[in-house]
């Protein structure tokens, strides 16, 4: 069979293609505790990309509320019943999924297979997948700041040290991954989805596309749609031409709440701890991929909410959920020892250029750009004033003091 390496399940896996890493490949980090769900990021994505005909039901960039939110209906709860519970154990400090993929839950032979561009080899049928009904677009709302959770009573209070909420919600921000191994890729009859070789974006071919859909089916995260006006699927394109000029996409750099690091992602074992995404995901290890059990190697990555229970994090962002957690608390609370994942936290968001070198020093932290000029300056310590309680020359008494 054919086999890839997925790092993030620690294994070789079954997938239809042979691995072929791109010279780059497009990454993005989301700092989920601060995101409220303002949804800038969603419209600036639909007024550049799906404001036409057949896009009306396109989201590339939502933010849906968890734990009961979904756009589409259920995309989430869908996959991980077809697949089951899988478990990870851990084997010389490394963690390792021991169940099925999606790309192994059908016990496919994958070289038997022999993916190529003739459409009677329908070769992606083996993936597991499900194509959602037409309906389950229509509602990107569903589920928006439903908590949950006990109920808050009158004398409920939250201790300023407490781990986790006894309601809780928190708001999750999606996008294409442009997966290492991508479903949609290894899914299309007709060799229309690709993966760019300079940045590891994903791509669909329209010209190419001959609307099977099994893009749609093999994409777990519902990020590939069909567009029925034009008879084609479409889905996020990384926003490629900004990124080709060291810019940073639509989503990131209209994003109030400054969640969202754009920049390059490495394997583990080719990290550099100056590049912004390399640092928060394999130095920090303070940034998490969404469903790795899917197999799909996502490179969109999640700092997990720390007001939400384990259990439930678990499940979505892999077993180094607590240790995650645990860290970022250290770099909010001011601890020295992770004073430069503080410095990179500030920076998040600061510019609309694409930072792909950073350094801490004892009052900034400054980001670079691909030729070392310098892109962004955040202090670390925010100014702080104090006024006097009580002012004199207006006779009034202030609130807020500092």
């Amino acid at each position: 069979m054919a086999e890839v390496y997925n790092w993030q399940i620690g294994r070789e896996m079954e997938y239809p293609y042979a691995e072929s890493r791109p010279e780059k490949q497009w990454g993005a980090v989301f700092d989920i505790n601060k995101c409220i769900a303002c949804q800038t990021c969603t419209l600036s994505c639909k007024t550049t990309w799906t404001h036409g005909e057949g896009q009306e039901h396109m989201f590339w960039n939502n933010v849906e509320t968890k734990p009961y939110g979904s756009h589409p209906i259920g995309w989430d709860k869908e996959i991980l019943e077809e697949l089951g519970v899988g478990e990870w154990t851990e084997q010389d400090g490394e963690y390792v999924y021991e169940g099925d993929t999606i790309f192994e839950a059908n016990d496919v032979d994958w070289e038997d297979m022999e993916p190529d561009d003739d459409p009677q080899n329908m070769h992606g049928e083996g993936i597991e997948g499900y194509l959602p009904d037409s309906e389950d677009w229509a509602y990107p709302n569903l589920g928006e700041d439903e908590p949950a959770g006990e109920q808050f009573q009158a004398d409920t209070h939250i201790s300023e040290d407490q781990e986790t909420h006894p309601m809780w919600f928190f708001y999750l921000p999606r996008l294409c991954n442009h997966c290492s191994f991508a479903g949609c890729a290894g899914g299309c009859p007709v060799q229309a989805v690709y993966k760019r070789e300079e940045d590891g974006i994903v791509l669909i071919d329209e010209e190419n596309c001959e609307a099977y859909q099994e893009c749609v089916r093999a994409c777990p995260y519902g990020k590939s749609v069909f567009n029925t006006e034009k008879n084609v699927s479409q889905k996020c394109v990384g926003c490629y031409p900004k990124v080709e000029e060291g810019l940073v996409p639509q989503c990131f750099e209209n994003c109030l709440g400054k969640i969202r690091q754009h920049g390059w992602i490495n394997p583990p074992e080719e990290a550099d701890s100056s590049n912004p995404i390399d640092y928060l995901v394999h130095d920090a290890e303070v940034a998490l991929p969404l469903y790795p059990q899917l197999g799909l190697e996502p490179n969109v990555y999640y700092i997990p909410p720390i007001n939400v229970p384990d259990d439930y994090l678990v499940q979505m962002f892999g077993p180094r959920v607590k240790e995650a957690k645990e860290t970022y608390q250290a770099a909010r609370r001011g601890d020295e020892e992770y004073r430069k994942l503080r410095g990179l936290l500030h920076l998040m968001g600061s510019t609309e250029w694409r930072v792909e070198e950073f350094e801490v020093t004892d009052e900034e932290a400054i980001g670079y750009d691909e030729d070392g000029s310098t892109v962004a300056r955040v202090p670390m310590e925010e100014p702080q004033y104090e006024r006097d309680l009580y002012d004199e020359e207006n006779d009034a008494y202030r609130l807020d003091i500092t």
